[in-house]
């Protein structure tokens, strides 16, 4: 009894088993090798077909709007408790009216594109400015001693601090806005590179030298693509950066030549004591900080992960 259980054992350890002929143990070494290798790839591999488009709209778009209905709902509910005069709390209907009101005005697209053009304009001129410094403060230890603290603290200085001082400097016009979101964004963009270089693995660099990749064609081949997650969330916390510190610029500062932006259509609403108003300034607001967050770092971000093995679906 003890033999045969030794040999079962061992043949559940895939060990030769007495008595087992060569071209059996073979054989089943044969089939055992095979299902491993079977096994593995399936773990590699990645579902090849499309999810279909019902279940992505299930997955990814019902949970938003249920919340949104949500809110809409506790909100009437709140109007009809009358917790608050409706001078203060507006019913949804009545935001809806001047959303309505916007549109056949000719009005709407214009208090968007005014605010979402001088954003990204800011951002991307930020992220012009950001990116090299990150570099040269990550790089260069003489300038991260003298500039990275300088970054820390501009990063933590609210940006409606920025405004006084660029009315004064630059006057009420567009340089003066642009001034505000890259004071604002700047140092998000460059904090947030210089946290992605940190984090590379020193093993990166040292094969990137190795193989002449220094200099500028190290920081292109070698930093830039492995700081890039680090990097993805210091662009999104500088257009978050940016984006604030534009609505603090265009509440604070208004003239006939900025034109309204969303801004401006907070501080009118606040000037007319329309309540509605407000609420859809800030429902813009928001709508657009959602809308770029979706459609353009949401995507690179699922491609960054993607890239490195670390999203499969999503």
């Amino acid at each position: 009894m003890a033999s045969t259980d030794t040999g079962v054992d061992a043949e559940k350890n895939g060990s030769p088993v007495a008595g087992e002929p060569e071209g059996t143990r073979s054989t089943r070494d044969t089939h055992d090798l095979a299902g491993l290798e079977a096994g593995l790839d399936a773990l590699d591999s990645v579902p090849a077909g499309r999810t279909p488009l019902r279940e992505t709209l299930v997955r990814k778009a019902l949970p938003p709007l249920a919340a949104v209905a949500l809110v809409l709902v506790i909100w009437q509910l709140l109007v009809w408790a009358k917790v608050a005069p409706e001078y203060k709390l507006p019913s949804p209907s009545g935001v809806w009216d001047e959303v309505t009101d916007a549109w056949r005005q000719g009005t709407l697209l214009d208090y968007i594109w005014t605010s979402v053009s001088r954003g990204l304009l800011g951002f991307l001129m930020a992220l012009a400015i950001g990116t090299p410094l990150g570099l040269l403060v990550a790089r260069v230890r003489f300038v991260r001693a003298a500039v990275g603290p300088v970054l820390s603290g501009l990063q933590s200085l609210p940006s409606v601090a920025w405004v006084p001082p660029a009315v004064l400097w630059l006057g009420l016009n567009n340089s003066m806005m642009y001034a505000v979101i890259l004071l604002g964004a700047v140092p998000s963009v460059a904090n947030g590179l210089v946290a992605g270089i940190d984090q590379i693995p020193p093993l990166f660099l040292r094969a990137g030298r190795t193989l002449g990749a220094t200099g500028p064609s190290g920081a292109r081949h070698i930093v830039m693509p492995a700081a890039l997650p680090g990097y993805l969330a210091g662009l999104k916390q500088g257009w978050a950066f940016s984006w604030r510190s534009l609505m603090a610029a265009e509440i604070i500062a208004s003239s006939p030549d900025l034109g309204v932006g969303l801004g401006q259509l907070l501080e009118n609403g606040r000037n007319n004591a329309s309540i509605s108003q407000v609420f859809l300034a800030i429902f813009l607001i928001l709508l657009v900080g959602v809308a770029i967050d979706l459609l353009i770092f949401s995507p690179l971000e699922r491609r960054v992960l993607r890239g490195r093995g670390l999203l499969v679906t999503r």
